[in-house]
């Protein structure tokens, strides 16, 4: 009996306790904050000019878009040598093509004799590249089909040189080779057909030559079928006048 009054009395007592440790707890004051940092005192009247007058000095450079760099002044002599120096004969699609425009309105004396100079050499090895693409358009321009022939030649010729100079000219050399093969194709149709012209005006002349000799041998029959029906009949004697 005493042992079950004297358990809820211990309870009791403990939670007690508790509540004061708890109430003790809450009560504890919070640690005071930090000292704050000083403010900066503000500067001076003279160091405020120094910065003013530093500021001032400082010089803002914008920056420069699409501006070249100088150029250096070329010296006399410079200027002097290179206006001396011989300027390199153009050799290329644009320098042919003008030399193709120049020969196209010669006569054939003058087409003539700019492939007799381009030709008069003691060897063709003695030619440059481009003077072998100039002769091959000089030919090709006499609408010849044995100089259309030659030209093709040196075309081929020029395709099979592997010289630095040959291989710039490679790409037009193989356009005038596919022109050059038309206008031959053309060139031989051409001459086909007019020796197809010749060999049937040679036939009507031959024909009419037969038809002329036919007419006389007509004419000849003619002319003697008349003298002899003239001698079988010949024309009555006149009759004989009465005597008076």
């Amino acid at each position: 009996m005493s042992s079950s009054r004297t358990l809820p009395y211990r309870f009791r007592f403990a939670g007690a306790l508790g509540a004061v440790a708890l109430a003790a707890g809450c009560a504890t004051p919070a640690p005071a904050p930090a000292p704050a940092a000083p403010p900066a005192p503000p500067p001076s009247a003279a160091a405020a000019a120094n910065i003013a007058a530093d500021v001032d000095d400082v010089v803002v450079v914008p920056p420069v878009t699409g501006a070249k760099p100088p150029v250096p002044p070329r010296s006399d002599a410079t200027a002097a040598a290179q206006e001396a120096a011989p300027v390199p004969p153009p050799e290329g699609n644009v320098a042919l093509l003008a030399y193709a425009d120049r020969i196209r309105t010669m006569s054939p004396a003058e087409l003539s004799q700019e492939t007799a100079r381009l030709g008069d050499t003691s060897s063709d090895a003695q030619r440059t590249p481009f003077q072998d693409l100039q002769l091959a358009v000089a030919l090709a321009q006499t609408r010849s089909p044995q100089d259309t022939m030659r030209a093709q030649t040196l075309l081929q010729r020029l395709l099979n040189n592997q010289s630095e100079a040959a291989r710039r000219l490679h790409p037009l050399v193989r356009l005038l080779t596919s022109r050059y093969g038309d206008q031959r194709r053309l060139e031989d149709m051409v001459e086909r057909q007019s020796q197809q012209l010749r060999d049937n005006q040679r036939r009507i002349d031959q024909l009419s030559e037969r038809l002329e000799a036919v007419r006389a041998i007509e004419r000849s029959l003619t002319r003697s079928g008349a003298n002899g029906a003239a001698t079988a009949n010949p024309p009555p004697a006149p009759a004989a006048k009465p005597n008076p």
